[in-house]
């Protein structure tokens, strides 16, 4: 299956170099926030904005560029908070009105099985503290699935392919990555959060190619 291609935005906050590396299912190029900012998506099948990671400022600036690289049918993950207005359709709200020790996670829909091998208690704590993962919640758009949901019953984790012709991923503020590096030295936590990453690479990297096969199908 051909590798995808990936743009992660960083202000540098993090070492998005060691949380995210190449491999034979993913291609990923940096672009740092500057004074100057305005990435070139063409040619990328999917667009990373790391934990900690969002200058919401700068995203809203090219928030109808955003738009486009999704309405061609290609990626979005966002597992920052602080994002309002340029993550078309969804919106995180910070609430941190329920207890940490009071946090728990649920699966609620799956039909994509992006939780497959992953566990949810590894999610929900980190060294017997709960809590830790996500922050606040996400207030979805209308037709997107809700992946996990919290105590409150509020979405953390959705998937959203009606509002634009591409799929997004978000998390609220939950860290995902392929490499856990300077998020938690939990290993229970460290192999949920991959585990649910590749799930989510192997997800559009298999959509990409079915609608490729698609596109290029000779009839005979």
């Amino acid at each position: 299956m051909k590798p995808l291609k990936a743009l992660i935005i960083s202000n540098a906050t993090v070492g998005s170099n060691k949380l995210f590396q190449s491999n034979e299912h993913v291609s990923y190029d940096i672009y740092k926030v500057t004074e100057n900012f305005d990435p070139d998506l063409d040619g990328y099948d999917l667009l990373i904005l790391p934990n900690g990671a969002t200058d919401s400022v700068a995203m809203a600036k090219i928030k109808h560029k955003v738009r486009a690289f999704l309405d061609e049918g290609n990626a979005l993950f966002c597992f920052s908070g602080w994002f309002t207005n340029w993550v078309p359709g969804n919106r995180w709200i910070m609430d941190n009105s329920l207890k940490t020790s009071e946090v728990r996670y649920f699966k609620k829909y799956d039909r994509y099985d992006l939780l497959k091998d992953v566990d949810i208690d590894g999610l929900i704590f980190s060294h017997g503290i709960s809590g830790w993962w996500a922050c606040g919640y996400i207030e979805t758009a209308p037709g997107a699935e809700v992946i996990l949901e919290d105590t409150l019953q509020r979405p953390v984790v959705i998937i959203d392919e009606k509002t634009t012709r591409g799929t997004i991923i978000v998390s609220a503020s939950g860290p995902v990555a392929e490499v856990t590096y300077g998020t938690t030295n939990h290993s229970p936590s460290m192999q949920a959060i991959s585990a649910l990453y590749r799930n989510f690479i192997a997800f559009v990297q298999h959509k990409k190619q079915t609608s490729y096969e698609k596109e290029n199908r000779i009839d005979l």
